[in-house]
């Protein structure tokens, strides 16, 4: 896998008690909460860090802390809606242009591979990544636009869905991902450690403990 033109951007929040992973608590406490977040987000820029890629950008909303790598520059996210975040992120950038966030702690380089392929653009305008509740955990644009984003409803059971369709209805050759399930309730933690056991989030999840009942995990792609 080869792409030194690409950029690949990872958007995310600062791991901060109470304004990260909000919706794991209960069960867990906000403070674990706030650790599987950081978590997550290391192992998502270890693996980002590790690409062979032009640029790495991490558009964060928050302060730069010890789980940042060296490698990355280092934007601010712009008030808005998410969807205006994503499109400024995109709109700082040039030449294919690869976003993912942070809560798929179970990334991994093979899964990032279609779109970061050296004739990756000749075969494709964009990468689609859906997620299993309804969302995408990456998004990839051969050109930049942020039009392609504005307006799109956010954080919806349908937004994956209407974001696909806006790339398809502007002509756009459309290379799916595999789904992913994002880290969002104690139920997807269980999945996403089970997926992922030797990672960092992995870890935790074990240390903490699982506050419910077993969950079997969902199947997922994982190269």
């Amino acid at each position: 896998m080869r792409s030194p033109r690409s950029t690949v951007v990872v958007i995310a929040k600062s791991p901060v008690p109470g304004r990260v992973k909000t919706r794991l608590s209960p069960p867990y406490s906000p403070e674990q909460a706030s650790a599987l977040a950081e978590a997550a987000l290391a192992d998502t820029l270890a693996v980002v860090a590790a690409l062979p890629v032009m640029r790495r950008v991490l558009v964060l909303d928050g302060a730069e802390g010890p789980w940042l790598p060296p490698g990355f520059d280092v934007v601010p996210q712009v008030p808005g809606g998410l969807d205006v975040r994503i499109a400024a992120a995109f709109a700082a950038c040039t030449g294919p242009t690869l976003l993912v966030g942070m809560d798929t702690p179970q990334l991994t380089q093979g899964l990032l591979a279609p779109a970061l392929r050296a004739d990756a653009a000749l075969r494709h305008d964009a990468w689609f990544g859906p997620a299993s509740d309804g969302g995408f955990w990456a998004l990839g644009l051969a050109a930049p636009d942020p039009s392609l984003v504005v307006g799109v409803p956010m954080s919806e059971p349908d937004t994956g869905r209407l974001q696909r369709a806006r790339l398809v209805a502007a002509g756009l050759r459309v290379c799916d991902l595999p789904e992913l399930t994002d880290v969002d309730t104690a139920r997807d933690a269980a999945v996403v450690a089970a997926l992922a056991p030797y990672g960092r989030f992995g870890r935790l999840h074990r240390h903490i403990g699982v506050p419910l009942a077993t969950v079997s995990p969902a199947r997922e792609h994982a190269v």
